[in-house]
């Protein structure tokens, strides 16, 4: 009953890290709440697993330390996890913007983790309920007490790789945050990540019934001081309108940075992504000056129909270009290209891809994950206040901070 490591959770961190610690001849016990196994990868990237991305890089994570993660993507890169893919003949493919996919199912991803740890030895204590955690020594190899529905486990390193709170329904809960709490390190308060806005209701009123909707955009969020001076770019993916809001790989990517500037401000999506600025989009506009059509017609060469009929009726562009003054031309082209939209909130967590917040990175040590005023325990994963982009990133901060804790504890 006593080991070197516990590891409490056994999701894409917590493999990762039990694994590399077990690798190093350390005796290391797993803990899983769960029946089944690492459900978020399962179900991430439509069953393929979106495992990393090939762009990691510090700027696309978010955290009130934004360098603290430099130390572990740099020393397990991308590279290294596709490397111990390639190892277990797993074939995968890029998709798009630097995501990796597996060609067939991310149980392969799961079932290569399980097996890590089974060859180098870590033993599984699954499924089982944590009751409580003690800390009955500063150091030795009954550093802390871990009592569970199997029984009560002694270590020396005390790994807490239990996530964040989204998508509650595949047993996301706010262990890690509590195991901080008790031993007085801070926690930056959780906020849904990655997830769709939901609309005020006047917003509704005009946009709401063209569900479904889908169109190219660059979203922004003008209300975030910091992303100038980090050079966070603007997002250019698709963006849905859905019948609570707004949704799309666009608005997800500038969910975290709304959360981020604290719910209050506005999302700017630019309509016109392939013209580079207003000056442009005016020019465009101006070449159709003489012509009969109306401002929708025209702007259904680039936006769904319906969608473009609804938006020049919610600006009252209804008379045909002709006789549009270059006053309203300017308006439209500022309008376009700068489409300001107030959520209300978000859909929250059962929406959410990940979680911003956490654990904060200034109790711990960016070399190790380890805690620096209580030697032995350790914090990985989306627990952790690090939150990735959309597409892969936030697999590789689990990978990257899992190998981190692994070879340290």
């Amino acid at each position: 009953m006593d080991f070197d490591v516990i590891v409490v959770g056994a999701g894409a961190a917590g493999m990762m890290c039990a694994a590399v610690a077990a690798q190093r001849r350390r005796r290391v016990l797993l803990i899983e709440h769960s029946e089944r196994l690492a459900e978020k990868i399962r179900i991430s990237g439509g069953g393929r697993c979106n495992f990393t991305n090939l762009h990691c890089r510090p700027e696309a994570y978010l955290s009130r330390n934004p360098h603290f993660c430099r130390s572990a993507l740099s020393r397990y890169a991308p590279r290294d996890f596709i490397a111990l893919l390639e190892r277990h003949d797993i074939r995968y493919h890029e998709k798009t913007l630097g995501q990796l996919f597996c060609d067939d199912s991310a149980e392969q991803i799961i079932t290569m983790l399980k097996s890590e740890c089974d060859l180098a030895g870590v033993r599984w204590a699954m499924p089982v309920s944590i009751e409580r955690i003690e800390r009955v020594s500063e150091a030795g190899p009954g550093r802390f007490a871990v009592a569970t529905t199997q029984g009560k486990f002694h270590c020396a390193s005390l790994i807490v790789a239990s996530g964040g709170l989204s998508i509650p329904k595949i047993g996301a809960t706010p262990f890690g945050y509590r195991i901080a709490e008790q031993f007085a390190i801070p926690v930056v308060p959780p906020k849904p990540a990655l997830v769709p806005l939901a609309a005020a209701a006047e917003w509704l009123a005009q946009f709401g019934e063209l569900s479904g909707a889908s169109f190219d955009v660059i979203a922004t969020c003008p209300d975030v001081a910091a992303a100038p001076r980090r050079g966070v770019p603007g997002f250019r993916e698709a963006a849905l309108i859905t019948h609570r809001g707004l949704s799309g790989p666009a608005i997800l990517q500038i969910s975290s940075y709304w959360q981020q500037a604290g719910g209050r401000g506005a999302v700017v999506l630019d309509l016109l992504p392939g013209f580079a600025g207003d000056a442009d989009a005016l020019a465009w506009l101006k070449l159709h000056r003489q012509d009969r059509q109306t401002p929708a017609t025209l702007l259904a060469e680039f936006l769904p129909r319906r969608f473009a009929e609804a938006f020049a009726q919610a600006h009252g562009w209804n008379r045909p270009m002709a006789e549009l003054s270059n006053a309203t031309l300017e308006e439209m082209a500022g309008v376009l290209k700068h489409w300001a939209i107030k959520p209300s909130g978000t859909l929250g967590y059962v929406k959410a891809e990940v979680t911003l917040g956490g654990v904060d990175t200034a109790a711990l040590s960016q070399q190790s994950m380890e805690a620096r005023q209580v030697p032995g325990l350790y914090f990985v994963g989306e627990v952790v206040d690090v939150t990735g982009w959309l597409g892969g990133y936030n697999f590789q901060w689990a990978w990257s901070s899992g190998h981190a804790a692994g070879m340290a504890a």
